[in-house]
């Protein structure tokens, strides 16, 4: 897979906006100057057509974000944050299924076009298309809701249809994350045999930076983020190949390391770990073209990172980041690049707080084959990005006046992306 190659003294550059300039004429005589002149241009173009140009769809925008940064940090190399904006030509629109759901975290999409959503007290429900909510669903393990913890993510088991398997991510009593699964029973009332397969130790007497997503990828193995638990006193245990805080785990359906996993057979080091160097990370996506992982990231004040994973690749927190401490200090020695560390692909400073995020793969809008579209919590919006040979160029804030922190998005069996927040909204996002 394609590394990022860094080159020292890149620096972002701004949009000019040289080519937007006006001028207001106060005076007849300016005024009659403009309308002789292009009177002058009309009769000397009266033989071409007078049909306008089409407007260019990759007319450059200037960046969606607007606000000053934390940080004066230079980028690593040119469009590692703040690329220029892009707007859906295409009509669309956004309808609330619902508002009834309870502090919902995840959501994943059945074969017959209903939703499992996880709830953060612990409760997972059906839910319609049109927005009916369902009781809660039984055999469901207790979790651990303080702080940032409680029902996490959840996905389908590739052959649902014929299991009926369904695996989530919970925060469980004793403060880590744990994965469990469960057979969907053939009432929907309940979780037959639920078993937790998997249990990122160390423990630690935190409420905060879970991790949460779980996530097959196309070799049939499951894909499960954590959290380094936030504290200064665990924050080292990102950078430790026999932890399981602050990773990106690969495991069989059974919780067992997958085989050719990077580390499997390293002294010292956990046989399950795919990723490592992870704050807390929140999204994961597997790219519908490249079979490619995508991740993001929650970075300090400043510094919400995506990330395209490589197997053993380390990921750099808390060593680099492009943030700085909540406080307004730097983290740890306050630099941006080590060898041996990856760069994100893209940044944000301000932050957004990236949670679920999915690869648009309908055809309903075409123009958003293959974009990446985040949820956003503190951004209160959904991120659209077009991403061309591995690089972000193009961002766009999808849903901004709603005024929602979006916690999660799936795409639907019907093409149309389904949306929820933190409010307890269903949203159904498809063309107008």
């Amino acid at each position: 897979m394609e590394r990022i190659t860094l080159k020292k003294g890149y620096k972002i550059s701004g949009i000019e906006n040289s080519n937007y300039k006006s001028a207001t004429y106060k005076n007849g005589i300016g005024t009659l100057i403009i309308l002789t002149c292009w009177s002058l241009m009309f009769i000397s173009c009266s033989k071409k057509s007078t049909d306008p140009e089409p407007e260019d769809p990759d007319t450059v925008l200037p960046s969606v974000e607007t606000s000053p940064p934390n940080t004066n940090y230079s980028p690593a190399f040119p469009g590692q944050t703040r690329i220029s904006g892009t707007k859906t030509s295409a009509a669309y629109n956004a309808k609330v299924l619902t508002s009834s759901l309870i502090r919902p975290w995840g959501i994943t999409s059945l074969p017959d076009g209903r939703f499992l959503v996880t709830e953060k007290a612990g409760i997972i429900r059906m839910v319609t298309s049109l927005g009916d909510v369902g009781e809660a669903i039984g055999g469901v393990p207790s979790v651990n809701a303080s702080g940032q913890g409680g029902l996490l993510g959840l996905c389908l088991d590739p052959d649902f249809a014929d299991n009926r398997m369904v695996y989530w991510s919970f925060s469980e009593p004793g403060n880590l994350t744990a994965i469990a699964k469960g057979r969907l029973a053939n009432n929907e009332r309940t979780f037959e045999g639920v078993t937790i397969i998997y249990r990122a130790n160390p423990a630690y007497a935190g409420v905060n930076h879970y991790g949460g997503r779980v996530l097959f990828d196309r070799s049939g193995h499951l894909l499960a983020s954590t959290g380094e638990r936030s504290d200064l006193a665990t924050r080292a245990q990102a950078q430790s190949l026999n932890s399981g805080l602050g990773k990106i785990l690969r495991i069989t359906k059974d919780g067992q390391p997958a085989p050719s996993n990077p580390f499997s057979g390293q002294a010292g080091a956990l046989s399950e770990l795919y990723s490592y160097g992870h704050r807390n990370p929140q999204g994961l996506a597997v790219h519908p073209v490249t079979g490619d992982i995508w991740q993001g990231e929650h970075g300090p004040r400043g510094g919400d990172e995506l990330n395209r994973l490589e197997a053993g690749a380390n990921y750099g927190w808390p060593v680099i980041s492009y943030g700085i401490e909540y406080s307004g200090q730097r983290v740890g020695e306050g630099i941006q690049q080590r060898d041996g560390m990856m760069q994100p692909v893209y940044y944000w400073d301000p932050v957004i707080s990236p949670s679920g995020m999915t690869f648009y793969k309908g055809n309903r809008i075409a123009e958003w084959q293959n974009n990446l579209f985040i949820a956003c919590l503190s951004g209160m919006h959904i991120a659209r990005l077009i991403i061309d040979n591995n690089r972000v160029v193009a961002e766009e804030r999808l849903l901004v006046n709603e005024h929602q922190r979006f916690r999660d998005i799936t795409q639907g069996i019907d093409g149309a992306l389904y949306a929820i927040t933190d409010g307890g909204r269903l949203y159904r996002i498809d063309r107008g």
